[in-house]
């Protein structure tokens, strides 16, 4: 007797799970150590993750996503990049060419330190990339060090209030304009999505 059992389309449960445990993200990100380093926390040993940051512009950053996606075969392929002082055009082209090649896209208006100031309080009014850092060493209760590789274990406890509060601040946006919708950021979905596969 087989010791597999097979589903309607012939497939053995065990080739499934397999499939499962395979699953591959490539997280390509504008920042060279900030938001690479805040993603390599994620503990997801079921998930192959292949995270690089690039410093390049956010359209720069879609091409090389797409090449690397075109020499590997990965599930899904996320492009993690901030409004900052690119060009309204630039920033805008980069989510619809991403968009376009099947990625996703977890951007911040204006940058990524946003994420990190939602694990402690909404934020409804847009601030500069300077007023983020201050902002964040008074929440953190210490010096706020811009490329720590503790960040995400620092936050882990407050995730849940990120997301929600990073939910409801998009939410205020009608119709979306991601250029222009200072603040807000899309890095809660790629942060529930690993948590998928958190066990």
């Amino acid at each position: 007797m087989s010791k597999q059992r097979d589903n309607s389309r012939g497939y053995s449960l065990r080739k499934v799970n397999i499939r499962e445990i395979k699953q591959r993200f490539l997280i390509v990100c504008e920042g060279v150590e900030t938001e690479p380093n805040y993603f390599r926390g994620f503990r997801v040993p079921t998930v192959k993750i292949e995270i690089q940051g690039l410093g390049k512009n956010p359209s720069n950053l879609i091409k090389t996503a797409k090449d690397l996606n075109d020499k590997e075969e990965y599930d899904q392929v996320w492009c993690v990049f901030d409004r900052d002082s690119w060009t309204k055009q630039d920033f805008n082209n980069a989510i619809s060419n991403a968009e376009s090649q099947g990625f996703a896209v977890a951007y911040s208006n204006e940058a990524f330190e946003l994420w990190y100031v939602l694990h402690f309080q909404p934020l409804n009014s847009g601030i500069s990339r300077s007023d983020y850092s201050q902002k964040l060493t008074s929440l953190l209760g210490k010096n706020y060090q811009k490329n720590s590789p503790r960040m995400y274990d620092d936050l882990l406890d407050k995730q849940t209030t990120a997301i929600k509060n990073a939910e409801k601040l998009l939410e205020q946006y009608d119709p979306h304009n991601p250029e222009k919708d200072n603040p807000s950021t899309t890095v809660h979905r790629l942060v529930k999505e690993l948590n998928r596969f958190i066990r």
